[in-house]
Parts: C-alpha cells; sequence; structure tokens
C-alpha cells in the first residue's frame, strides 16, 4: 500500500510517526500540549462546564427509569457506572513480562462491566438516546422535567417512540448500546456495521429487534450509508459517532463519577500525586470525551493517553498531520486491519482530533498479538475479563516506562520519580461484559 507524501514529510520529522510507517510499536507525544488555563475559553465555547452538568442532571432525572427497566442497576440507584478496581497482581505480572518498573498504583477502570450495554459507549451512547427520547416527550407535552421518569416505561410512551427511528454507524459496540436502550425505549431501530464488527454483536442485536444492515467495507462506509439512510427519513435520528456533540458529553461526565469513586477509596490526586490514563482509541469519541472531562477537573494533575493497534492508528495520524478526520491509516501504508474490532477506524473523529488537539499527552501503539496475551493474563492475575480491544490500555504503563520519548515526557511535564511512585495509573477497559462464553473460549484459544 503507498504512503502519501504527506505522511513522508511527517515521517522525515517525527521518528513515531516512521514508526507508524514501518509497522512498529511507539510512542507519540503531542507536542501541542497546552496548560487548560491557556485554552480555556476556547474549549469553553464548544463544550462548556455547564453542559457535562447538565449531561450529569439529564442522567440523574433518569435514574428511575433505567432502575425500574434495568435491575441490574438497583444498587447504583439507576446510575450507569462501572467499578474501579486495583490490580496489583496484574502490575506485577505485566512488569515482569516486558521488563519494565511500573510505578505507583495500577487501577482498572471497568466500563467493560457498565450495565445495560457492556462497554464503555454505555455512557455516550445510551446518554443520547435518553436526551434524543427526552426532547420528543417534552415537545409532545408527554413529559416534563419534573415528571417522574419511570413513567416513560409505560406502554403509551413505548407506542409513541414507535413512530420514531434511531440510526448509528458501528464496528460493534456503539451499536450494541444504541441498539439496546433505543429497542428497550420503543424506537425502531437500524445499526449499520462494518466488517470489522463480530458476528455474536449481530446476532445479539437481532435479539433485540433491531435491523442490523451489513457493509463488506469499513467503519467510515457504514456511518456514510447510515447517515444518508437516515437524511432521507423525517422521522429518523442519526447518533454520529465521529461528531455528535451529545455523545462526547456522555463520555465526558466520567470523569466526575471517577473523581468520586477515588475520594471514596481515600485516593488523593494532585501536583505530587498525578493521574495517568490510558484510554483505548478507534474513532475517538469514547476516549476524547473521558479525556476532555477529566482535562476540565484535573487539568495539569492528569496526562491522558489514547492507545491503538499498530495497524490502525487513526487518532495518532489525525493528531501527527493535523489532517484531523482527513487523516487515514491507508495513507500511511497500513491496512487498518486488526483483531481490535472496536478500534478498527481508519480516519478519526474530526471533531475529537480538534477539541483534543492540545489535551491529550500523546498515543501509544501495540501489535495484536499482545491483545490476547494481557486478556490472559488479567484473567490470571485478577479473575477479571475484559475484550482484546480493551487489553490495548496495559500498553499504556508498560510504554512511558519504555520509551525515551516518554522519559522526555516525564521530565518535562514534572513527573518526577518520587512523583511517579505516588502516582495512579489507570487503564481503561472499554468492552467485555456481554461476550457470550463460547466467544470467550476463542479468544483464550488466540494465539498470534
Amino acid at each position: 500500500m503507498e504512503v502519501k507524501e504527506y505522511a513522508k514529510r511527517l515521517a522525515a520529522a517525527n521518528p513515531a510517526v516512521q514508526d507508524v510507517i514501518d509497522r512498529k510499536e511507539t510512542i507519540w507525544i503531542n507536542d501541542r500540549l497546552l496548560p487548560v488555563d491557556l485554552i480555556d475559553g476556547l474549549c469553553q465555547l464548544v463544550v462548556s462546564d455547564e453542559d457535562i452538568t447538565d449531561a450529569e442532571d439529564r442522567l440523574a432525572r433518569f435514574a428511575p427509569y433505567i432502575r425500574k427497566c434495568f435491575p441490574e442497576t438497583e444498587e447504583t440507584g439507576g446510575l450507569i457506572e462501572s467499578p474501579l478496581k486495583c490490580i496489583p497482581n496484574m502490575q506485577q505480572k505485566l512488569a515482569d513480562r516486558e521488563n519494565v518498573d511500573i510505578p505507583g498504583m495500577l487501577m482498572l477502570k471497568m466500563d467493560s462491566h457498565l450495565a445495560i450495554a457492556g462497554s464503555v459507549k454505555a455512557r455516550g451512547g445510551i446518554y443520547e438516546v435518553l436526551k434524543h427520547a427526552e426532547t420528543l416527550a417534552m415537545e409532545a407535552g408527554l413529559l416534563t422535567r419534573e415528571d417522574d421518569y419511570a413513567r416513560l416505561a409505560d406502554d403509551e410512551m413505548k407506542k409513541f417512540f414507535g413512530q420514531y427511528t434511531v440510526q448509528v454507524g458501528s464496528t460493534g459496540n456503539l451499536g450494541l448500546s444504541i441498539g439496546i436502550m433505543s429497542a428497550f425505549l420503543g424506537f425502531r431501530v437500524k445499526v449499520h456495521m462494518s466488517s470489522d464488527a463480530k458476528q455474536w454483536k449481530k446476532d445479539m442485536l437481532r435479539s433485540k429487534g433491531v435491523e442490523v444492515i451489513e457493509y463488506e467495507d469499513d467503519y467510515s462506509r457504514a456511518v456514510e450509508e447510515g447517515r444518508r439512510d437516515s437524511d432521507r427519513d423525517p422521522m429518523s435520528y442519526f447518533v454520529d459517532d465521529e461528531y455528535s456533540v451529545d455523545l462526547f458529553l456522555g463520555y465526558a461526565v466520567a470523569a466526575h463519577r471517577l473523581q468520586e469513586q477515588m475520594e471514596q477509596m481515600h485516593i488523593t490526586i494532585d501536583e505530587e500525586h498525578p493521574l495517568i490514563v490510558y484510554v483505548p482509541a478507534g474513532v475517538g469519541g469514547a476516549p476524547g470525551g473521558v479525556c476532555y472531562g477529566l482535562k476540565r477537573l484535573y487539568k495539569e494533575n492528569v496526562h491522558v493517553f489514547f492507545t491503538e493497534p499498530v495497524m490502525c492508528p487513526s487518532l495518532l495520524a489525525g493528531f501527527a498531520s493535523q489532517r484531523y478526520e482527513r487523516a487515514n491509516v491507508h495513507d500511511f501504508g497500513l491496512s487498518g486491519l486488526t483483531h481490535a474490532d472496536g478500534l478498527a477506524c481508519a480516519s478519526p473523529s474530526g471533531f475529537v482530533t480538534r477539541i483534543d488537539n492540545n489535551l491529550v499527552s500523546g498515543d501509544l501503539t501495540l501489535n495484536d498479538d499482545k491483545l490476547y496475551d494481557y486478556m490472559r493474563m488479567l484473567m490470571e492475575t485478577e479473575n477479571v475479563r475484559i475484550e482484546p480491544s480493551s487489553c490495548a490500555a496495559f500498553i499504556g504503563p508498560v510504554g512511558l516506562s519504555r520509551y525515551p520519548a516518554a522519559g522526555e515526557y516525564c521530565r518535562k511535564h514534572g513527573l518526577t520519580r518520587e512523583r511517579l511512585e505516588n502516582a495512579v495509573q489507570i487503564c481503561w477497559a472499554t468492552g467485555g461484559r456481554l461476550v457470550p462464553e463460547e466467544i470467550w473460549e476463542e479468544y483464550l484459544e488466540t494465539h498470534l
């Protein structure tokens, strides 16, 4: 596959981009990272703190409905939230295998176990569907903010929502979150799925009454066709993973939730006790929202890195080239094919690559074989199952200790050895709860 001229020019100036072209694992450090206060005004114009608070309030209003309809949320009072778990055994095993030192406390944010949809997409995807339902019901005079939202489960409301269609393009997990929630509310649902999507995810959606439309092409084609189909129907609403602010807000809410969890665990985050977070990235919506929310909250005391497959580092390409959504991994001579189905997006979100352009610390890539190795390692050490795609996060703490460029980043940003020893490093697990048992057996037996 031919390498485009702009990619060659980038590689001549940046060793990380040359690594991308050479299909080597690497770390890209963002030299456009700025203090949050310097870009606060611009950020707030696009997504303000008030917007994030509004999203939190909306989810609180829907809590009675979620609690009534999904018994697994009883313990959280109808809030869809995941555990935060210390994983010291995984930390030691990972350090030993990779022959690195992993300082501080390694933790797992288990969005892999979120209720209803079993992935990080349960945050943004479900939030956008709920907001759309609220808007329709209020415009029709069927709901006010003062109502008990549990009434949305009534047959009358399901019949009302049945007039409308919700559509989305997805490689898998976003389709599950949109499809499950929309169908439960009563919407007609179409999920346009790329060739990367796993068959079990398509089967699960169909079992919920969702229409699944399959394409032989990649994620971008599924989104394009879904958007076009929705535009033809005035009663249809398209959830746009590439540009949706509502999706982004649903993900950004995770920051305050995480802060509350750490406070309950008596974990302090400040200059002397930094937070370092690693989030697997596909098109960028979920990691972008998580990054944005955390930076709004902790500013320079948090460092967020995205992690991607060697063959499909679309966000790295978008950030490094500053071509945003116009960057494509094929331009770097890469196939875009990866076992990390949830990360198989050849071009990144233009919205995320712009809004996080000065906020994300960097991006790390890993080979597909490690997805399965890390998955087995986590199961053996902590008895936790997460999807192979989610395991891309574990290259983060390894790379931070391994690469000279990471060491230079730490020196530049005051991450001294002492501060790193006091740090909390979080690997964000993005999916896994809904994986069928027979698929787990396949995963366990996969060795690349």
